[in-house]
């Protein structure tokens, strides 16, 4: 519990159940003087108070805590309690009731639920009264116990209403993020793109077309990391991932499309493909960048001079879209992880990238309402996504 006084009175105050408590109290026992008091090492602070003696304490008020006995309760968490201070063999001589002229005294301590010392409920007054009976002291650590709750659950409360304003601000830094990412950073990739196809219209050396060369490869790669990127924040943001199904599609032509550019991105590689003359309802461009993902994903981890295998199918009533690659078997703990942001199979600095492709496969799969499922053995690596027309 903060220590400033302001925070500590102002928490007591948001318990509207304090002033009839102190109330009841002066009532049950014939004290004048009642209050909530905040109590730490080096400070007492009133944050309720009822005073019917002019005893001249408000809340935000302070006593200095060596002058007191609740400093005292702080240490040994015991309530203390003196009917009669001239007759009470370990207070009528104690420097407390002396200065503050009082002949009867009561003090509970209030307990947090962590455990915490936040203060206590404490009652004074300047004649003798009977305070030491089950009843009396029974009510006190009742009323205690319900202050220290009520501490607690507005201070929770708060916490609450502090992290949904962190929330939303990091909301709107993310849409801020995305507008970045979507404006300000794409724009100057197209004028770096479009600069490299002008430079390519005129006669140049070898070395400065694979210059060239380097650079479109460069702007690729920049572009589908921003759409990554943008597609892990938007579905962040909101509740998944968007897609716009469009009415039954011939999913073929698109998916040969996806096969064809990364066939072309990677002359090098084995890139076969099987894919059957389906037509399904669903977002043709987010299933082929599903495939895209994983084709580069087959590219990235599979064995260079291994081939890798695209097929599409109708299985009873259920489409299946699968890519597999040759390479050694994923380990269970990692396959556990695969689909999740920002995770890399492999530790070698060469195959790494930002780690979204698959999460954003699985989200593409999940939105369309099918599945994107693993298995891999020392023989196969295979990647399905499933859908049910």
């Amino acid at each position: 519990m903060n220590d400033d006084p302001l925070v500590s009175v102002d928490a007591v105050s948001r318990i509207d159940a304090v002033p009839t408590i102190l109330e009841v109290v002066c009532r049950t026992t014939g004290m004048g003087f009642a209050a909530v008091a905040r109590v730490t090492e080096d400070r007492w602070i009133a944050c309720g108070v009822r005073d019917e003696i002019a005893f001249g304490l408000a809340p935000g008020g302070e006593l200095k805590i060596e002058t007191t006995i609740c400093n005292e309760i702080r240490q040994h968490r015991e309530a203390v309690i003196i009917d009669n201070v001239a007759e009470d063999p370990i207070y009528a001589h104690h420097h407390t009731p002396a200065i503050y002229c009082l002949q009867s005294y009561i003090s509970m301590p209030i307990t947090l639920p962590d455990g915490s010392f936040f203060g206590t409920l404490c009652a004074i007054d300047r004649v003798p009264r009977k305070l030491n009976t089950v009843e009396i002291v029974g009510m006190f650590k009742l009323f205690a116990d319900l202050i220290a709750f009520h501490l607690d659950a507005n201070q929770r409360l708060l916490t609450s209403e502090s992290d949904l304003k962190i929330e939303r601000r990091e909301a709107d830094i993310r849409e801020q993020f995305i507008a970045v990412l979507g404006h300000d950073l794409r724009n100057p990739l197209a004028s770096i793109d479009a600069g490299v196809k002008m430079m390519r219209r005129t006669p140049l050396e070898e070395k400065a077309i694979s210059i060239l060369d380097l650079m479109q490869s460069s702007v690729q790669r920049m572009s589908v990391l921003i759409d990554d990127v943008l597609d892990f924040a938007r579905g962040r943001l909101g509740s998944g991932l968007a897609i716009e199904k469009a009415g039954q599609v011939e999913l073929r032509p698109m998916l040969e499309q996806v096969v064809a550019e990364i066939r072309s991105a990677h002359p090098d590689r084995k890139i076969e493909s099987d894919l059957a003359d389906v037509t399904i309802h669903c977002d043709p461009g987010r299933v082929g960048q599903l495939l895209s993902n994983l084709l580069v994903n087959a590219v990235t981890h599979g064995t260079p001079d291994g081939a890798i295998r695209v097929q599409s199918v109708m299985s009873g009533d259920v489409y299946e879209l699968s890519v597999s690659n040759q390479g050694t078997s994923i380990p269970e703990d990692i396959r556990a992880h695969l689909f999740k942001p920002f995770f890399r199979a492999s530790a070698q600095q060469s195959r790494q990238g930002l780690g979204l492709g698959l999460y954003i496969a699985s989200e593409i799969a999940r939105a369309h309402g099918g599945s994107l499922e693993l298995t891999s053995s020392e023989e196969e690596t295979r990647f399905v996504f499933r859908l049910q027309p």
